[in-house]
């Protein structure tokens, strides 16, 4: 199971308040675990401007804004640009599944202060990550539910609505989900 461009809706319940109400974009999946990025808690008191002025990165005349994102409880001074296809890093962007890429180098920071980059982006600082099968093990206890990302959710600028949107893409009303589960 390759789980890389879909997402996780965290389910009622799931225990851990980190994730509570939380939509995650998986980016990478394998044998040997996952990562993914938060795409729906924006980062309190924290904008795109003063992120490029604590790195020195000038900002031109067509110098872009976007979204800064808390992207999970690992490295949470790292940041990590979640962006549309149509930009690739000469430092390395990660393919995620065709339909998303993922930079982490300074460059497309440094494009989007220029008015450069991706069409659409967000800046997650931080990411969520599971060692092997740790994500299987708890998808199988009901802590996520999985689906493909409908269209234009991901950089909806309605960041308190997506876990919603997500659930209710899939047929769910979120007002009546549960945080009891069952197995069949």
């Amino acid at each position: 199971m390759d789980l890389s461009g879909s997402i996780l809706i965290s389910m009622p319940g799931m225990g851990d308040p980190r994730f509570e109400r939380t939509v995650i974009l998986i980016c990478a999946h394998s044998p040997e675990g996952a990562m993914g990025l938060i795409i729906n808690k924006p980062a309190p008191d924290l904008d795109f401007s003063a992120l490029l002025d604590h790195l020195d990165i000038p900002r031109g005349l067509a110098g872009r804004d976007i979204r800064v994102h808390l992207g999970g409880p690992v490295e949470r001074g790292r940041g990590f640009v979640l962006h549309s296809p149509d930009y690739a890093s000469n430092g390395g962007t990660l393919d995620v599944a065709g339909i998303y890429g993922m930079t982490a180098t300074l460059d497309i920071l440094q494009d989007l202060a220029q008015g450069r980059g991706p069409c659409e982006a967000l800046l997650a600082l931080g990411y969520a990550g599971w060692g092997p099968g740790q994500l299987e093990d708890e998808i199988a206890r009901n802590d996520w539910l999985t689906a493909q990302p409908p269209a234009g959710l991901v950089f909806a600028p309605d960041d308190g609505g997506k876990w919603g949107a997500a659930l209710r893409s899939m047929g769910i009303d979120p007002l009546v989900l549960s945080s009891a589960a069952g197995h069949a």
